[in-house]
């Protein structure tokens, strides 16, 4: 059964994050996500904000919150890995700009491809990252399906136009189906360390993250709010490579499990409160 739902939840995984990335693609020029990306300083402090603050963020928690090792080794790789597929979907939540959206996490994954088999070493001696390993599922479920979709509405508009709708409807068909496989799948491992300290953790991380990224976005709304979901929705694909690839407890994985859990459960309340603000 374990087996079967861990399929589920990788064709699940797969499916949302190609029609998610696919549907912004069609619905974006290349023109406007290059706009995007031409702000140096605040593409620097994105960066600065995912790759400086975050995992810092994660280390003061853990000096001051002791957790088993499995439990901080999977805290620490969710603070590394940055650019994560859900942000297209929050920021849908959030109605917010999808095109920034897409291109923050353009600048995101192929840095979390570099960053993570650098800092995880670091952090967490004697370990060893590989990047190809993260590298291609990002590129194969992420950025070609953009690539695709922003060649499509350059050549095909129209059609673009037509599909784009039913590829979001998939996509957050695809989002719920996670979702639910991933409780399922991990119930009992996650009931076994439902205990306060782990999950005060992760809400701080999740919930630190949020502001480090809001707080450095600049004096635009919209710029915050992304900035802001983009930092706090972490890579959990990544993290689940790297703690399959490079350890052998799964109490790291399951730790990366809940702390996503803890996202999703924080970020979209706080999504749908931005979009009302608004």
């Amino acid at each position: 059964m374990s087996g079967v739902l861990a399929s589920l939840l990788n064709i699940a995984v797969v499916v949302f994050s190609v029609s998610s990335m696919l549907s912004v693609g069609l619905s974006n020029s290349l023109s406007r996500l290059l706009a995007q990306l031409r702000d140096a300083g605040a593409i620097v402090l994105a960066l600065v904000a995912n790759f400086v603050l975050v995992p810092l963020l994660a280390l003061g928690v853990l000096w001051l919150v002791s957790l088993e090792q499995p439990f901080e080794i999977g805290l620490l790789l969710v603070a590394t890995a940055a650019g994560a597929p859900f942000l297209i979907k929050l920021a849908e939540a959030a109605q917010g700009d999808l095109g920034l959206s897409a291109a923050l996490l353009v600048v995101l994954l192929p840095v979390t491809v570099l960053y993570m088999p650098v800092a995880v070493p670091l952090l967490i001696p004697g370990t060893e990252v590989s990047a190809l390993a993260i590298g291609v599922p990002l590129l194969l479920t992420m950025l070609l399906p953009l690539a695709v979709g922003l060649f499509g509405h350059s050549r095909l508009p129209r059609l673009a136009e037509r599909v784009t709708p039913a590829l979001r409807h998939t996509s957050t068909a695809a989002l719920v189906a996670v979702v639910v496989i991933t409780v399922l799948a991990n119930a009992r491992r996650i009931v076994g360390i439902a205990r306060w300290d782990v999950i005060v953790s992760g809400l701080v991380v999740i919930g630190g993250a949020f502001l480090i990224g809001y707080a450095l976005g600049g004096r635009r709304a919209e710029r915050r709010e992304i900035l802001g979901l983009g930092t706090s929705q972490r890579n959990i694909a990544a993290a689940t490579v790297v703690a399959t690839q490079s350890f052998d407890d799964p109490r790291i994985v399951v730790m990366v499990v809940v702390t996503s859990l803890v996202a999703f459960a924080m970020l979209f309340p706080v999504a749908w409160w931005l979009r009302r603000r608004r």
